[in-house]
């Protein structure tokens, strides 16, 4: 085949290309079919009647057993839900174990387009057919997942990888997403767990990222954002996208030959690598990413790193990246300082800035999670190997089991620490994380200094100057015995929703009594059975409501699914 200029012509993909996505009352009927039971054993087993009653202790056996079948369940459902459980599988904050062995074991993997439907795509993109385009292109994927599969090809002689989204995948996600937005919906009428936010917050997340991952457009500019930023890093490599090759659903690499970051024993044993200056150069990539260039590669995981014949260490997959705006960073390392200190105040005043506990949660509802975590961190000084890991996971118990939101640049950067230490630990079980992390920070210590830490240290200097100038006027006005006693807003609400509380129930026992009286005597002076029984059976409905109903029930909860909705509706579901 002769070379190919760029292609120029773009057409809307052909719709007969795309099976018709599952939507509706059937595709919800799928979904609750699925999902009803198994959501319903572990609303049984958090109290046991489901509303009311205490927790059931069930065997670690059965719980391993019914993560097997969420895994199974999520993965019929398809990609959206596939792609949402691996997201899930991150947060320790949400999901405990086993699920979260369980979720993090899907692959995400399906069955190959077949090479005429992809051609399809190709052409419906380009305009051009695949002979037209390519001087080569392999009939076998090199991988195939939920999203799009990959490959290998030749153009103009070079040796690329295809990249090709799935035909009607961004409909289908669109659709799976809405209804998991009105699901969610419906249980913030049933539960005011912190859970249930949490769980919304990063299906919010994910509607964000895989808006991306849906437009291969901004995996090629997350691509050359990073080329841009490790431009003088010979260690580190970015394959190459092929501007004239990239549209929303197809995108085009140079093939990059190379073996997996976790499969480098061999080449360890020839002598051609050696293993601390991988470790150097891993670290030293995700630290610039997060504490210089504020952009991190946000899928750390092996299989999107390799190391090239000339030892270069190489990513791969740029869908998922995470801005860290400056204000992120600093807030994140005054929480690193204060914890350091031993400063529960300070991470107090860290954790509500990043937005780990909600407004309404007041300061002394989470003061134990705070000591908890500067135990955590405490202990941490003592232990042996793959101390960040074992820290990581104590820190995401105490999250578990309170109010707390793990905020996802926290997530990600928790992420990226796990990926340096498993993989330090896999070629030497004594390998120090945080003395690379050390070596690391010393080299980059004038690129830091120049401009990242400057704001933080201003600001605690300016944190210091109002503590000492309000310290000296607290001291004037108990001098001058001006000090009064305040009551936190948060504090009158919560005494004011006990009082409302208590009435709701005592008009509605009032009203059951009156009911059931005026029955009866309807009864005495009628004979009618029927009103003795509708009376008496409602009667009976609004004592069970008093005696036994959730409080959170009462407590207007259509204002409490208004809320949730408002913060669903600021993610556009709506894809391209």
């Amino acid at each position: 085949m002769s070379r190919l200029a760029p292609p120029r012509s773009l057409t809307p993909p052909a719709p007969h290309l795309a099976p018709p996505p599952r939507t509706g009352w059937r595709r919800l009927a799928e979904i609750v079919v699925r999902l009803g039971p198994l959501v319903g054993a572990a609303l049984r087993q958090r109290r046991r009647w489901i509303l009311v009653g205490g927790p059931r202790s069930e065997p670690w056996a059965v719980h391993e057993a019914r993560a097997a079948r969420w895994r199974q369940a999520l993965a019929d459902l398809g990609p959206t839900f596939v792609k949402l459980a691996q997201m899930l599988a991150t947060r320790a904050d949400i999901v405990p174990e086993p699920y979260r062995s369980a979720l993090a074991q899907l692959q995400d993997e399906a069955p190959p387009l077949p090479l005429g439907t992809a051609e399809a795509v190709l052409r419906a993109e380009f305009g051009r057919s695949l002979d037209a385009l390519f001087e080569r292109f392999d009939a076998t994927p090199l991988a195939a997942a939920s999203l799009a599969q990959v490959h290998r090809a030749r153009v103009s002689g070079r040796e690329v990888v295809v990249k090709i989204l799935r035909p009607g995948v961004e409909e289908q996600i669109a659709a799976d997403l809405a209804l998991s937005f009105r699901l969610l919906w419906l249980a913030s009428l049933l539960s005011r767990s912190h859970h249930v936010r949490a769980l919304a917050a990063v299906v919010g997340e994910f509607a964000r990222r895989v808006r991306d991952e849906l437009d291969l457009r901004c995996e090629a500019d997350n691509l050359e954002r990073f080329r841009r930023h490790f431009a003088g890093y010979p260690r580190i490599r970015f394959p190459e996208a092929l501007p004239a090759f990239t549209r929303r659903r197809v995108l085009v690499l140079e093939y990059v030959r190379g073996t997996r970051i976790d499969r480098l024993q061999d080449r360890f044993a020839r002598g051609e690598l050696r293993f601390d200056d991988l470790a150097d150069t891993v670290a030293e990539a995700y630290v610039r990413m997060v504490a210089v260039d504020g952009f991190l590669h946000a899928d750390p995981h092996p299989g999107n790193l390799l190391v090239d014949d000339a030892g270069r260490l190489v990513f791969l997959d740029f869908g998922m990246a995470v801005d860290l705006p400056p204000t992120v960073r600093e807030r994140l390392l005054q929480a690193a300082l204060a914890a350091v200190r031993g400063d529960a105040d300070g991470v107090l005043a860290a954790m509500y800035a990043l937005g780990m506990i909600d407004p309404e949660v007041t300061r002394a509802d989470v003061q134990d999670a705070v000591a908890q975590v500067l135990a955590v961190l405490a202990r941490a000084r003592e232990l042996g190997p793959r101390k960040i890991q074992q820290t990581i996971q104590e820190l995401l118990d105490v999250f578990y089991r309170w109010p707390l939101v793990l905020p996802e640049s926290l997530v990600y950067l928790l992420r990226a620490a796990a990926l340096l230490e498993g993989i330090g630990y896999l070629y030497d079980p004594r390998f120090d994380t945080l003395a690379t992390l050390r070596r690391v920070l010393e080299r980059l210590r004038p690129r830091l200094t120049a401009g990242a830490t400057r704001a933080p240290v201003r600001a605690l200097v300016g944190q210091a100057e109002t503590t000492l100038r309000a310290a000296a006027d607290l001291v004037r006005r108990a001098e001058r015995e001006e000090l009064r006693l305040r009551l936190h807003p948060q504090d009158i609400a919560r005494w004011e929703r006990t009082v409302v509380l208590a009435t709701r129930r005592l008009l509605l026992g009032l009203f059951a009594a009156v009911l059931a009286l005026v029955s009866a005597l309807v009864y005495v002076a009628s004979g009618a059975e029927l009103v003795l029984l509708a009376g008496g059976a409602i009667a009976l409905a609004c004592f069970f409501v008093v005696l036994v109903m959730p409080q959170h029930l009462l407590d207007n909860p259509w204002r409490l699914a208004r809320q949730l909705r408002r913060s669903l509706l600021d993610h556009d579901v709506r894809l391209p």
